[in-house]
């Protein structure tokens, strides 16, 4: 049975199972927590997936979990893990079923004082106008041409059909564009799903949600990002919906015979791979990229549509609502990057599954304005707590593959929190906050309650604290929408 006996303390808030707790570990098990949280972990199975990580083919200085890490799917939500090229493998598991969920954040020059008078009208736009919970459909009609152009160009399709602006796409990760992405090795099935659901939310942690800037951590950085304390902002969470779902199911399933093909062993069958560079890692790996854009595509057109909601019930009457984005990152990806490994420059596959990139300064991939000072990095909370602005570090490089947490992490299962909680009740609880809520799903809305998650701000701090990312600013909801 592992227990936090079986853990060696690095450092303050580090800790590490050694290669010699099993004998087919490669490389160290590193959990990034206080004692506290790393309790919550040993409470469910993701520790145990955390030390099957490190057993992968490739994999490169130690397989790492973040503070918010919790069960999933083969890999922990939370994981971190590298693999040398050209000899390491692609995992499905390792990115997950929603390719490249994420969040995007909007900002306002107004404040959340001039807003609150309209702000249930604000939230009923929101609610009406952008489509949520399972099945939904959005107000786009793709042809196949057309599928096959937001597949491979993401938000850059967006930009040519009105629905975003260079800025938005400058204020994206990797550019709204996922490179390597072909159409052609998505699947009849994955592209049915998701062809009426561009623009949609979804249902289960996805949200939009209208906030106020709480405070400022630093203030030249927040400046920088057009963040200013008491003004209104919009974060979007979701991800590749039904069309991610089905790439992720198509390629584990295939990727069961790969991993005889190749000689590979796992301890858990649900971490199947592929080398990189094999045929089958290549065509996931391009397939992976495609649901990645669609991702970028989707936020992207629903920043639109809640910026039309804005303006419908702002517009004439309060100045300086317009919404402009801070940033958008993906949380569940894995990336072909290089990172500096014992004094040499090594090519990997970064696998960040409920991970953020968290670049310090002098990234290339940054925008210009931006690339002196790092990456930005959005923490969102539970439902009724706080999220977090950070940026990245030059710490995060040397330490975590430049990575950091994605959010508060879950304790609780869904199905446990359905009976732990009342929707109706929390909703009502909610609104007594002064927070609004707008749910399709009385029972959506229980498995989401803030009881079924680590508390995001003790997740965010042992992050500052570490140095993987710097708090910049703090966000509380004023409004929430869910499927």
């Amino acid at each position: 049975m592992l227990g936090k006996h079986n853990f060696v303390r690095v450092a303050e808030n580090i800790w590490e199972i050694p290669p010699t707790f099993r004998d087919d570990m490669r490389v160290p098990a590193r959990v990034y927590a206080d004692e506290g949280l790393l309790d919550a972990a040993l409470g469910d199975n993701s520790v145990v997936q955390l030390v099957n990580t490190a057993t992968l083919p490739g994999v490169i200085r130690h397989a790492i979990a973040m503070p918010d890490i919790h069960q999933g799917y083969g890999f922990p939500i939370g994981g971190v893990v590298a693999t040398r090229l050209p000899e390491g493998v692609i995992s499905p598991g390792g990115v997950g079923y929603d390719i490249n969920c994420g969040v995007r954040l909007l900002v306002s020059l107004a404040t959340a004082e001039e807003i609150r008078p309209f702000l249930e009208d604000v939230a009923s736009s929101l609610y009406a106008n952008c489509p949520s919970g399972v099945g939904s459909r959005g107000h786009v009609r793709l042809t196949n041409t057309e599928l096959d152009r937001v597949l491979q160009e993401g938000s850059r399709w967006m930009l040519e059909k009105g629905y975003a602006s260079r800025g938005d796409l400058d204020r994206t990760e990797e550019f709204g564009r996922v490179p390597g992405a072909d159409a052609g090795f998505v699947s009849d099935r994955a592209r049915e799903r998701g062809r009426d659901q561009l623009g949609t939310l979804g249902a289960g942690n996805h949200f939009i949600e209208a906030d106020k800037v709480a405070e400022i951590y630093d203030e030249a950085i927040a400046a920088r990002l057009g963040i200013y304390s008491g003004n209104v902002a919009v974060q979007i969470h979701c991800g590749s919906r039904g069309l991610g779902h089905q790439v992720c199911q198509d390629y584990v399933s295939r990727f069961q015979k790969a991993v005889r093909d190749y000689g590979i062993t796992l301890p858990d069958r649900e971490l199947v791979c592929a080398p990189f560079d094999s045929e089958e890692g290549q065509e996931y790996f391009h397939a992976m990229a495609c649901a990645a854009n669609f991702a970028f595509a989707n936020r992207q057109l629903l920043t639109h549509v809640i910026r039309h909601s804005f303006e419908q019930v702002l517009a004439g009457k309060i100045k300086d609502f317009e919404l402009r984005q801070v940033y958008d990152i993906a949380h569940n990806m894995a990336k072909i990057e290089e990172h500096e490994i014992d004094g040499h420059r090594v090519r990997v596959c970064v696998h960040r599954k409920g991970a953020t990139r968290a670049f310090g300064p002098g990234s290339a991939m940054l925008p210009d304005d931006l690339r002196d000072i790092g990456h930005p990095v959005l923490i969102p909370g539970s439902m009724g707590t706080a999220s977090y602005v950070l940026i990245g570090t030059t710490e995060a490089m040397r330490q975590t593959f430049g990575s950091t947490c994605h959010g508060a992490g879950r304790v609780m299962s869904r199905a446990k929190a359905k009976k732990m909680v009342s929707g109706a009740e929390l909703r009502d609880q909610l609104r007594s906050r002064g927070i609004l809520i707008c749910a399709g799903s009385m029972d959506g809305l229980a498995e989401e309650a803030p009881v079924a998650y680590k508390d995001v701000s003790r997740v965010v701090e042992v992050v500052h604290r570490l140095g993987i990312g710097r708090k910049v600013a703090r966000l509380e909801p004023l409004a929430v929408i869910k499927g």
